[in-house]
């Protein structure tokens, strides 16, 4: 699955500068022009790190980075023309987790942002739990209560986007995104398919259903 980054500039050169070169890094990009459209994005459809400019129209970089921080743990890269402490420690305080002053070189960026996606996979969480479903990030091991369960790579990356996100409802937009890479386009019923495997395979003994459909948005994994 390829990360998400998600890019906040105004400056349209330098936003088709980095969709260009972190695109042929291999990464999917999407960018906004302003904070407001930024901020929005980032909270309907949560990047795995965000580059965020501090000279924004509107809502200015500092702001989005505060509300981004206050609603969750996305990774957020700012970017400033101004060079001094005191604009570094405002981003920092900010919520920022990393600082690059421009002009910068591509290299330095993508050393920055691959150091943080790093940093980020290594401290999550390699074990997860809910009700009596846990899966094992490291070894790719699913169990429930004492029955282990056998799952293809894409269920298993499927079931780990839920247990990532336990009682959250996930639309069909973004778990397509995430799990498959490509815009939902209204006529695939692949997400149908895997999650009635999945359902088939975590309810083999007759354990209650935990992946919820939520009728008309997408799925939930939660108790009924």
């Amino acid at each position: 699955m390829a990360e998400r980054i998600l890019v906040i500039e105004d400056e349209q050169k330098i936003a088709d500068f980095l969709r260009r070169g972190l695109t042929y890094e291999g990464f999917q990009v999407d960018v906004r022009l302003d904070g407001e459209s930024g901020l929005k994005a980032a909270r309907d459809n949560p990047p795995d790190l965000v580059i965020l400019d501090v000279m924004l129209p509107g809502l200015d970089g500092l702001e989005v980075c505060r509300r981004l921080r206050a609603g969750g743990s996305v990774l957020i890269l700012m970017l400033t023309a101004k060079d001094s402490v005191a604009d570094r420690v405002r981003g920092l305080d900010s919520g920022a987790d990393d600082y690059l002053v421009k002009p910068f070189a591509f290299e330095e960026l993508l050393a920055r942002v691959r150091a943080l996606l790093r940093r980020s996979r290594a401290t999550e969480e390699s074990i997860l739990h809910f009700a009596d479903l846990t899966l094992n990030v490291t070894t790719r091991e699913v169990t429930r209560g004492a029955h282990k369960i056998d799952l293809t790579t894409k269920e298993f990356d499927l079931l780990h986007f839920f247990m990532r996100h336990p009682r959250q409802v996930l639309t069909r937009e973004l778990i397509y995104d995430r799990i498959w890479g490509y815009d939902f386009n209204g006529e695939s019923n692949i997400l149908e398919v895997y999650m009635r495997y999945l359902r088939t395979k975590l309810e083999a003994t007759g354990e209650p259903r935990l992946l919820q459909t939520v009728r008309g948005v997408g799925y939930a994994l939660r108790e009924e």
